[in-house]
């Protein structure tokens, strides 16, 4: 049986009735760009992350950029990133002339506070909290660790809508939260769409004037911004999602939980790392072992979906060459590189599925 590693059109099926209807009202309303379906996505989003201000743009990578230079961040600035991550979290603070700081993660994949705190200087005037695989990071310690110096937080949650640490969302844990409707997303649009969260209203209405070229009113510009606005058709795709978003999570932790179960003292797999004081939501599972690559291979032979994410950490990418880093600087991340892997894990994923992925995994390591 041959398991994909998503399938994106299961879950169109599950509620086409209610997307056909979203994309039908904005055809008959005219509203493409911006507009009633942006505003009311907005309000919805605001709502679901326990933030006062939610600011649709056009995609993940943006919003992160959009937030920075809201923030005022530029040259000869430096912001603390996790090396383990997707490129557009370090490739915002270059694009701003500013200077991406490597840091080493933790057990959780997501950014180690006892190493970000080493890597803090004069110079340093914001930290990016990867919230990776769908688990927020140690946000109370990162609070501490940036808050008390004046750093600026920004989560970046990309992967992690609905998760929680302690109570309180993705998108209301730092001074700003950035996340992506990539289609792959727990919660994904039917293209590239992002959002801005923030609780600073002053915050909220630079990236709003930003997203549209700087303009405030329309024509006369206060800054020099960007093209980049969340359109209606994906905003009302997102509002007819939405409020699925619960039952889907739910469906993705019951597959983890057996993916624990059956995993667990399998070879040399580690399971994934949860946090007691989290709600993990699983936008990937991702096991860890030293055969990675021949475990990969054996499944790909058996038609099974898989991805690394990340087979290189950002401090080892060739555009950072300049910056001088060397490998064994972040050995928590550089082992993470050759030892992680992603199984299959979405809503839709069968039992007899997910069954075949763990049969193949225990004839590997029979």
């Amino acid at each position: 049986m041959a398991v994909p590693l998503i399938d994106l059109v299961r879950q169109y099926h599950s509620i086409k009735s209610e997307i056909d209807d979203a994309v039908q009202r904005v055809w008959n309303h005219g509203q493409f760009v911006l507009g009633r379906e942006v505003k009311a996505f907005e309000e919805m989003a605001a709502q679901k992350c326990g933030a006062e201000h939610a600011i649709g743009v056009a995609s993940g990578s943006d919003a992160l950029l959009l937030t920075m230079h809201a923030l005022g961040i530029g040259p000869g600035d430096e912001v603390l990133v996790p090396t383990f991550t997707f490129f557009a979290t370090a490739s915002c603070v270059s694009r701003l002339g500013a200077k991406p700081v490597f840091c080493d993660i933790g057990a959780d994949f997501n950014l180690d506070p006892a190493d970000a705190a080493r890597r803090i200087t004069p110079r340093t005037r914001a930290a990016i909290v990867v919230e990776l695989y769908g688990q927020m990071a140690d946000m109370a310690a990162l609070r501490e660790l940036t808050y008390e110096r004046g750093i600026a937080m920004i989560e970046d949650a990309a992967q992690s809508i609905g998760a929680t640490f302690e109570g309180v969302p993705a998108g209301a844990c730092g001074d700003a939260a950035c996340f992506s409707f990539f289609p792959t997303k727990n919660l994904g649009a039917a293209g590239d769409g992002g959002m801005v969260t923030t609780d600073d209203p002053e915050l909220a209405e630079r990236v709003r004037i930003l997203r549209q070229h700087g303009a405030h009113p329309k024509y006369y510009h206060k800054l020099v911004g960007y093209n980049s606005r969340l359109d209606g058709l994906q905003a009302a795709i997102l509002q007819a999602k939405l409020p699925h978003l619960d039952r889907w999570t739910e469906k993705r932790r019951q597959h983890a939980d057996v993916y624990d179960r059956e995993l667990a003292g399998v070879g040399d797999i580690k399971i994934p790392m949860r946090r007691p004081n989290a709600y993990h939501i699983f936008h990937q599972y991702t096991i860890t072992t030293s055969r990675r690559d021949e475990l990969r291979a054996h499944l790909q032979a058996a038609k099974i979906g898989t991805e690394i994410y990340y087979p290189l950490p950002l401090h080892l990418q060739e555009c950072y060459a300049y910056l001088g880093d060397r490998p064994g600087q972040c050995p928590v991340a550089e082992k993470a590189a050759r030892t992680v892997l992603s199984l299959p894990i979405f809503p839709e994923m069968t039992e007899s599925e997910q069954s075949e992925v763990i049969d193949a995994i225990k004839r590997f390591f029979a």
